[in-house]
This record gives C-alpha cells, structure tokens and sequence, in this order.
C-alpha cells in the first residue's frame, strides 16, 4: 500500500491512500466540455458496440493517431481528445454506445462533408458496431437568410430556438437528410469558445440520448400484441378456474398458468435493461434540454414542444409495456396461488377419505384377527385334548379307574383357558417388542 507523504505546520505526516482515490478525483473531470472556434463544422457519430467491440476501437483510435503522428491514448483510457492539426478529434467510449466527433473550422473545401473533410473514409468504414447517431452541426458566426436556411435543410421545417440565454439561437429538424445525416444550424451571437462548446455538447447529447432512449419503442412495439395475447389467456383461465370439476382439470390448468408466467418471466429479463436504459436516457434528455436555456422565437416550435410531443408519447408506450408484463406477473402469481389452493384442498379432502379409509380397513384387519385368535385357540385346545384323550385312555387301559371321555371332558376347560391366556400373553410380548 503506498502511502501520501504531507508537510503541516513543518511536521511530516505519512498516511495510507485508498487504492481508487486518484480516480475519484479524476471521475468528475472526465468527458469535459470542448473549446470550439466558430465557425466549424462538427460531426458526431454514435456506435451500437457489442462485447468485443471496445478493444478494436482503442486499435483503431490508434491506427488514426499514427496515420497523423499524434500521440494515442493510454489503453485503459475510455476517452480521447486531441487536435490532429486541420481536424480535432473527440472519442468517448460509454455503456452501451461509442460517439466519435470531428470538429474542423469553415473554409470552402468540401462543405458538403462537414466534420469528415480530412478523415480518412476507409477508417470509419472499419469503425464497430452499428450507428445510430449521424448529426452535422454548421456553427456560424452570421446568421442565414431563409432561402440558404432553407437549403441547408433541404426544405424541411426546422424546430429550434434562442439558446444560452440569447446568446445563440440553435436550428434542428430532428430528421435524416440525404445525405444519412440529422443538421444543426447554430448561429453565435455572442458565446465565447469554452461556452460555444458547451452549447454543442449539449445538443450533440441532446441528440444522443433522445435517439438512445427511443431505442426501447420497436420493443415495446413488438412485445405489445404478445402482451395482450397473454392477458386474454389468463382472462380465460380465471373463468375456466371457476369451472373445473376434475383434478385433470386442475393439473391441466396449472401447466398452462406455468406456461405463461415462464413466458413472461423470459419478456420481463429480456426487456428490463433495455426499458430501465429508456427511462435513464429520457431524464438525461430533459436534464440536457434544461441546461440549453430555450427562449421562443416567433413562428417556430421549441425543441422542448417538439420533443414533448413526439419523445415523451414513445417513452409512455416503453412503460406501458414494462408496467404491464410486471402487473401481468402479479395476476399470474395470485392465480396460481389461487389454483394452488383449490389444489391443495382437493388433495386434503384425498387425505381425509384415504384416512376414513384405513381406519376401516384397520378395524376389520382387528376383528380379523380377533378371530384368527379364537379359532386358534380352538385348533390348538382341540390338538391338546386330543393328545390327552389319548394319554387317558391309556391310563384306562393301564388298569386306573379312570374314564377317559370324563377325564377329557374336566380336561378341556382347563386347556382352552390355558391356551387362551398363553396365545394372549405371545401376542404382547410381540407388541412389546415392536415398540
């Protein structure tokens, strides 16, 4: 563990650093505002990544660093600000998306290409991943007329507003042109460099996230008629609970619900981050529009109008959608308890006939045996007195005067009593030991 040398009052203190306390002093610094010169052109680039997509940007942020003998960033670095001479460079890699943005100044080279004039082509051809964000940003110092406003955004109605208090007035359509590319027409009246590029930081994110955040709508839109279809068959099998009359029935009915709460269970962990990202993005919309400080102008849509009307409805429907697979989820949990139920008490009125049952069946395997009991008395006293009559006529012939028959007949009491008690006493002994 190292440790942080400081000098106080002349005195010498040695104390241990927390391992991660450079970065937390470093955290709040990262991604800064740019210090843009108007006029520029700026063009912003947002990337879809997949997992393996962040080590081969890194190589290829450092294949344009050398292509420009410009000094690449650390490889740990998750961020890369550098001015390349005719061009700056800007790359942030975040969660889910990389943005690449190119900021040049205005000069009558290839205006139709904004911020890419000097890069090379077949290097964003290799960039990773799948673009969702293409906005080209003209900042001027001068305002247009309509007809070059026009042009610039080729006939389409632009929304937009005073901006920065007034110091700026910021021009959008929020549309793809022909080129594949959204415009921003902002024009500075009065912004000096590190405040011009907080504005366009601003609308660069403003773009950024209201396109993130709408990535969560084709999946609400596909899992809609998913959702109702699952909501009528649950309608369906609380009417069919009402009306069940077997324990197949019963069985049966418990498959389908688990059916259908697996099935939402799978909706639920596919689209929670996606619709958890929606809701993050679109605070980070509004958050972003309220640092833009609109001011109306006359005659045009604010971006904050267009945007409630068009952003917040797709948001609402993402929602929409969560909170019904999570109210689904409930009604599937309280019908399944409720069949569970009628489940449980089904197999408890089994429990109480098979009891009835056994009880029966024990009292007659009892007098049952009861009278296995008796007739073994008999069999045994008979065999016993058998033997004896014979003893006694022997005795008889011997020459006692004994009569046999008499003899027997005093006998055979005395046997069954003897014989009785000696089975009863066994059959104790037996239930002695078992226990």
């Amino acid at each position: 563990m190292s440790e942080l040398q400081l000098n106080q009052d002349g005195q010498n203190l040695s104390l241990p650093i927390y391992a991660h306390r450079n970065s937390l002093y470093e955290e709040l610094h990262t991604r800064p505002s740019p210090k843009i010169e108007t006029p520029c052109y700026v063009t912003h680039l947002a990337m879809i990544r997949g997992e393996g997509d962040v080590q081969e940007e890194y190589n290829l942020v450092v294949a344009l660093c050398q292509r420009f003998s410009v000094n690449p960033p650390a490889p740990e670095a998750s961020c890369f600000y550098q001015s390349f001479g005719g061009f700056e460079f800007r790359w942030e890699c975040h969660t889910e998306f990389s943005t690449y943005t190119f900021i040049r100044a205005i000069d009558s080279q290839k205006e139709d290409e904004f911020g890419l004039a000097f890069i090379p082509k077949d290097w964003i051809n290799q960039l990773p991943g799948e673009i969702v964000v293409a906005l080209n940003i003209r900042a001027q110092n001068d305002e247009m007329d309509e007809s070059q406003q026009s042009h610039f955004f080729e006939g389409q109605r632009p929304v937009g507003s005073h901006v920065a208090n007034g110091k700026a007035k910021a021009l959008t359509t929020f549309r793809l042109h022909s080129d594949g590319f959204g415009r921003c027409l902002i024009n500075n009246k009065g912004l000096n460099d590190y405040q011009a590029g907080r504005l366009i930081q601003r609308i660069l994110e403003l773009e950024t996230y209201r396109l993130m955040a709408l990535m969560g709508l084709p999946v609400a839109r596909d899992l809609g008629s998913e959702v109702s279809e699952m909501e009528r068959s649950l309608a369906q099998l609380n009417q069919e609970i009402a009306e069940i009359k077997s324990e197949e029935s019963e069985r049966a009915l418990l498959k389908r619900i688990s059916l259908i709460a697996a099935k939402v269970e799978q909706f639920r962990s596919d689209t929670n981050y996606r619709f958890s990202a929606t809701n993050a993005y679109h605070a980070l919309v509004g958050k972003r529009m309220e640092q833009v400080y609109e001011q109306r102008i006359s005659g045009i849509q604010t971006m904050r109008e267009f945007l409630e009307r068009r952003l917040t409805p797709g948001i609402r429907t993402c929602n929409s959608v969560r909170d019904r697979l999570e109210d689904l989820s409930r009604r599937i949990h309280r019908t399944t308890s409720l069949l569970r139920t009628r489940v449980e008490v089904s197999i408890e009125s089994q429990n109480q006939r098979l009891l009835v049952s056994m009880d029966r069946r024990s009292s007659l395997q009892l007098r049952l045996q009861q009278t296995v009991e008796g007739l073994s008395v008999v069999a045994i006293s008979y065999y016993l007195l058998s033997l004896l009559g014979y003893g006694f006529e022997g005795m008889a012939r011997w020459g006692l005067p004994l009569d046999a028959k008499v003899a027997s007949g005093i006998a055979m009491p005395i046997v069954l009593g003897g014989v009785y008690l000696s089975v009863r006493h066994h059959i104790k002994a037996i239930a002695r030991k078992s226990k």
